[in-house]
């Protein structure tokens, strides 16, 4: 494992490109609703935009790394429909959802997936997870508990589909030998879903040039090149700490809708932070402790 040795002897590399990732990952949302909150394109056309320029350009990234000459090898038909279903359902959700309270949503639907599928294929929680998941389950049922800075019932649900399609997508992956090929496959293979979504949206169709900007950079910078960038700290981080790590993409991109839009982050939306994360957190470390227990008194 060559990347792991060189991030050994390199860690501000690491740490960099780490970074990079998670401030691409909030990119995301951060872009997302620049250009629906400001009605400068419609949530359908971001979409079509955004997943074409992310195909464009893995496949260029691809070429240009592997000078292969098929560089769509890669991908398959069901990782390719959950990828769309997340990039359609994170679109409209961001309508009417807050940057930071949509990021919320989506982080922690992915990994409450992820951890409700190890359930179901037989993988047993300990007392400490959960403990975790029911905080974090709490946390969620607390953001919408009805209230004057409750978020939108539709904006919650089309997000947590979202955040179920990217677990599920993540979890297609997880056995992958090859993340840039089969990342760059599946963004090409979304092509025919594109064409049934512009098709039948047509009628709908907005946008201007700032919009078609801002899904341009989500779909190239922000998925093509934060994808990419991600892989690479990959090499340099354990499964924990790049589990751990991404609970700062929310935190982020509430930062970025305060800096960038002025929006305002309520205590409701904090403290259901504190409760997601945190129980998230809780699961991630406590896996992470049982797994050394277990090592430790396991015989040679």
């Amino acid at each position: 494992m060559p990347d792991k040795d060189i991030s050994r002897h390199f860690p501000i590399k690491t740490f960099v490109l780490t970074a990079l990732a998670l401030i691409a990952f909030a990119a995301n949302s951060v872009l997302c609703r620049l250009a629906l909150g400001g009605n400068s394109i419609d949530a359908a056309s971001f979409t079509v935009i955004r997943l074409l320029a992310g195909a464009i350009t893995l496949a260029l990234i691809l070429c240009i790394a592997r000078k292969r000459k098929n560089p769509f090898m890669g991908g398959r038909w069901p990782a390719a429909f959950m990828l769309f279903l997340y990039a359609i359902t994170f679109s409209y959700a961001y309508v009417s959802l807050d940057t930071g309270t949509g990021a919320l949503i989506l982080f922690g639907s992915v990994q409450i997936t992820m951890i409700l599928a190890g359930l179901l294929s037989g993988v047993r929680l300990h007392m400490i997870e959960w403990a975790g998941v029911l905080i974090a389950f709490g946390g969620f049922v607390y953001l919408v508990l009805p209230g004057v800075t409750a978020p939108s019932m539709s904006g919650f649900l089309l997000m947590t589909l979202a955040g179920i399609a990217w677990g599920m997508y993540t979890l297609k992956g997880k056995d992958s030998r090859d993340p840039l090929a089969d990342t760059a496959g599946n963004f090409v293979q979304t092509l025919p879903f594109i064409i049934v979504l512009a098709f039948v949206t047509v009628k709908q169709t907005q946008f201007s040039t700032p919009g078609v900007i801002y899904a341009v950079l989500s779909g190239a910078i922000a998925s093509g090149l934060g994808y990419t960038i991600w892989y690479t700290a990959l090499g340099g981080l354990s499964g924990t700490l790049a589990a751990v790590v991404q609970l700062l993409v929310p935190v982020i991109a509430a930062a970025g809708g305060v800096l960038f839009m002025s929006e305002v982050v309520s205590l409701r939306l904090t403290l259901s932070a504190i409760l997601v994360l945190g129980g998230i957190l809780m699961v991630t470390l406590g896996r992470s402790h049982v797994k050394k227990s277990v090592n430790a008194i396991a015989p040679d």
